[in-house]
């Protein structure tokens, strides 16, 4: 395994922004902060307005995968269940597809996650699509979103992505 993203603020490293349910009329609040090395995504979930996520994601970070097999992530949640996800250039309706994996955390321990990259699902606002394929070495984005229809405050920590 080698380093992806190390959050140590040097500069080669992303910036990240938060994009949550707010877009679509939802009240769900997320935000990302770097510090002590560590990316923090956390915020609260809200169901009102019919929104119920929050996410955070890479800012012009293009990145070749296509000699990677999987993304491993050292992390610290909350309990919740959150997905992983990557954006290529492909759209669907002129909308950006994501590719994602879930994953779940253990409320207050560290874990090492690994996501293969064969396991992506394509998605466009949470519908699961047939394709397109993803191309690994098109990475435009890396993201983190929690979704999981339970209102409430949300805390992860990134200690790292690798490559495998």
């Amino acid at each position: 395994m080698r380093s992806l993203i190390n959050f140590d603020e040097s500069p080669s490293e992303p910036r990240w922004v938060a994009v949550n349910d707010d877009v679509m009329g939802g009240c769900s609040s997320g935000r990302s902060t770097l510090n002590d090395g560590m990316l923090h995504f956390s915020g609260a979930l809200s169901l009102a307005n019919n929104g119920g996520f929050a996410s955070v994601r890479t800012v012009d970070y293009a990145v070749n995968l296509s000699k990677v097999s999987a993304l491993v992530l050292r992390i610290r949640g909350d309990g919740r269940r959150y997905q992983l996800r990557l954006t290529t250039d492909a759209q669907y309706r002129g909308i950006s597809i994501s590719y994602s994996a879930g994953f779940e955390s253990v409320a207050d321990e560290w874990a090492e996650i690994r996501l293969s990259l064969d396991s992506l699902q394509p998605s466009v606002r949470g519908t699961v699509l047939a394709g397109p394929p993803f191309d690994r070495s098109q990475v435009r984005q890396i993201g983190f979103l929690v979704g999981d229809k339970q209102a409430g405050p949300f805390s992860l920590a990134i200690d790292w992505i690798g490559v495998d």
